[in-house]
């Protein structure tokens, strides 16, 4: 393994690394206060896309590009500041999306299983077998899933502050029911029980958001919690390849989503506007009338193109302004 040996450098000798590699910067003090307040390794990964590449052939013979160390003719420390800036707006909205229907999810959770029972989180006849069945590898035994859910939930509970909360801990002996414990939960525990749901009450759920099956369902809520979880911690998320990528409807399943599946859609299809796209049918049953496609067709408008980046950098589909998920 190899042994980490690059030396600290101060504030200006960072400018001056990022000039020998080929960045115009014009005004050093300016680019020493962008520094301080975002630091190199952020800096430079938005600069990421700038920088010079080439192709080669491998040992397989088969085709790569190779990426270099130095930026391309014309870049400036202004083309990073407008893109960092784009990213932080994006995120902003990404957060306000997420957060309509990860609160309409709760509410639909809750609603679903307490028809069943209060405490239908707790009882193993309303989910899937796979969700409540234990490991039985002799190699990793493991409890259920719902079992390790129900244990991650109550950490949550016992650690929260809500009035309601000591309510439900001091009046019923910690008992809450489920229409009550959803507010709780975060989108990440939504999904997991989401997954575990009996099938008919997932679709019913899944119904309820104009989505047609299950596994599409489960599928967008995982990638929803993804792309959250990347704004929430203020990383990267413009030009992200999703880890979890909302999975696209099936040709006229979901007509206005028909484009994420069309032969001319970018390569990036598994990029962040596969999410963005999703975000907005959502909400178009969540909370029409908010305006969120509006400001994110905004925002995509506004994209800094430059010598290195269009705004198809996101995935976004030549044309995307036409398309009544965004032009209604």
């Amino acid at each position: 393994m190899a042994q980490y040996a690059k030396q600290w450098l101060s504030l200006e000798q960072q400018v001056d690394r990022l000039v020998a590699r080929g960045l115009d910067v014009k005004d050093r003090a300016r680019a020493i206060a962008v520094l301080e307040v975002i630091g190199y390794y952020r800096l430079t990964g938005y600069l990421y896309p700038f920088l010079e590449s080439e192709a080669y052939t491998d040992d397989e013979g088969r085709a790569r590009v190779r990426v270099l160390g130095r930026y391309l003719t014309g870049t400036a420390m202004e083309h990073a500041e407008a893109v960092i800036e784009f990213d932080r707006r994006l995120r902003l909205l990404v957060m306000e999306g997420v957060e309509r229907i990860e609160v309409a999810v709760r509410m639909r959770t809750g609603y679903i299983l307490g028809r069943t029972s209060a405490f239908a989180h707790e009882q193993a006849a309303c989910f899937d077998d796979s969700f409540t069945r234990p490991s039985t590898d002799s190699r990793d035994p493991r409890p259920s899933k719902h079992v390790q859910w129900l244990e991650r939930v109550k950490v949550r509970r016992d650690s929260s502050d809500e009035q309601f909360v000591a309510h439900f801990r001091d009046k019923y002996d910690d008992l809450m029911p489920v229409w009550a414990l959803t507010e709780l939960l975060e989108l990440g525990h939504l999904s997991t029980l989401y997954r575990g749901m009996l099938q008919k009450d997932a679709e019913e759920l899944a119904a309820a958001f104009g989505v047609p099956r299950k596994k599409m369902m489960a599928s967008w809520l995982a990638s929803l919690n993804y792309v959250r979880n990347v704004a929430a911690h203020h990383a990267r998320l413009f030009n992200r390849k999703l880890q979890n990528a909302p999975s696209r409807p099936a040709a006229g399943a979901i007509p206005v989503l028909d484009h994420l599946r069309a032969e001319n859609a970018p390569k990036q299809d598994f990029g962040t506007y596969n999410a963005l796209a999703v975000i907005a049918y959502l909400l178009q049953t969540v909370d029409p009338e908010c305006g969120w496609h509006e400001r994110v067709g905004e925002l995509l408008q506004q994209f800094p193109s430059s010598h290195a980046l269009t705004v198809q950098s996101l995935g976004v589909p030549v044309g995307w302004e036409k398309l009544d998920l965004w032009s209604r």
